[in-house]
């Protein structure tokens, strides 16, 4: 957790970068404008700020003007630093534990947070998202502090009804679901915050957080969060068939509208409905990422509450 914070510390250091690299932008461009004796206030039909054109050339290539800064080679070298030795903490307590580490909120959590990381660090080898590093890492840091100061439990033999192989198949690959899902949520939480820059782009003066000048547009940002929501809602979908098989063999039937049964159904649903809403109905910009949002709100939610305070046959939390 130490390393994460380092690793998150960098990551803000960068957008500090980015916010004050626009300002010099901005106050150079300003000079070059009162040279020419051009205006750029605001109002004009035809005229355009300083802040305007500086976001017309860099989104859609956020790393072009980055790809050398110190902060983010810092910020990404340490997040892998961290990922190895929670992946060597998480391997040593399913050692400790001889089966697979996820049996209770504790482990799973670790597991979790892991695959949160892994996802991210993997998208990175493809598409260079290092813009994200502060959301990813804070929210890493967030549920690992929830995890060790409220979850923590000793190891203990797995309960009859999780002695099985799917336990390997199923938990794994709803947390391999729930990585995806946490890429998307800061995605379209940076788009919320785009599209919000895009639409007060015309003053200069109304538009915080002026790192998002340095990233790509909204639209682009929207992209990249369905086609990363995508892939969780296939490993999601996976996730509640598997839990179907499971139940019937661990209690007799497929389906009990048991608590976790249900949200991990309405979880589905809530993803389902934003991919069906942005496809078909034409549902694109704010509207999309707040869907995103929420649905990941209910994955947190059936994570954090669900588990703790819901009695059902899944209560597994170890608390």
């Amino acid at each position: 957790m130490a390393i994460y914070a380092v690793a998150f510390i960098a990551f803000a250091i960068d957008l500090a970068k980015r916010s004050a690299s626009v300002d010099a932008q901005t106050a150079l461009n300003d000079q070059a404008d009162a040279a020419r004796g051009t205006s750029t206030s605001v109002g004009g039909s035809g005229r355009t700020t300083t802040l305007t054109r500086l976001s017309a050339r860099m989104d859609n290539d956020a790393a072009s003007p980055y790809g050398r800064s110190a902060s983010l080679r810092i910020g990404v070298s340490l997040t892998i630093l961290a990922w190895a030795l929670h992946f060597a903490a998480t391997m040593m307590r399913g050692i400790a534990a001889e089966r697979v580490p996820w049996a209770n909120m504790y482990e799973f959590a670790m597991t979790g947070t892991l695959l949160i990381v892994t996802v991210y660090l993997i998208v990175l080898t493809r598409l260079d998202l290092r813009f994200l590093g502060t959301f990813v890492t804070g929210l890493v840091l967030v549920l690992l502090g929830i995890a060790a100061l409220q979850f923590y439990v000793e190891v203990a033999p797995l309960p009859p009804a999780l002695q099985s192989a799917w336990l390997v198949i199923h938990v794994f690959v709803a947390s391999l679901g729930t990585g995806f899902f946490a890429i998307g949520f800061a995605l379209s939480t940076v788009q919320l915050l785009q599209f919000q820059r895009e639409s007060l782009v015309a003053d200069a003066k109304s538009v915080r957080l002026r790192f998002l000048a340095t990233l790509p547009s909204a639209t682009t940002l929207e992209n990249l969060a369905y086609r990363v929501n995508i892939i969780g809602f296939i490993l999601w979908t996976f996730t509640l068939m598997a839990g179907s098989v499971w139940a019937e063999k661990a209690w007799g039937r497929y389906w009990g509208w048991d608590t976790k049964e249900v949200w991990t159904f309405i979880i589905w649903v809530i993803y389902a409905g934003y991919i069906h809403a942005r496809a078909t109905r034409g549902w694109r910009g704010s509207r999309s990422a707040w869907l995103a949002i929420i649905g990941f709100g209910a994955v947190m939610f059936n994570f954090g509450i669900v588990n703790v305070f819901f009695k059902g046959l899944h209560s597994y939390s170890g608390l």
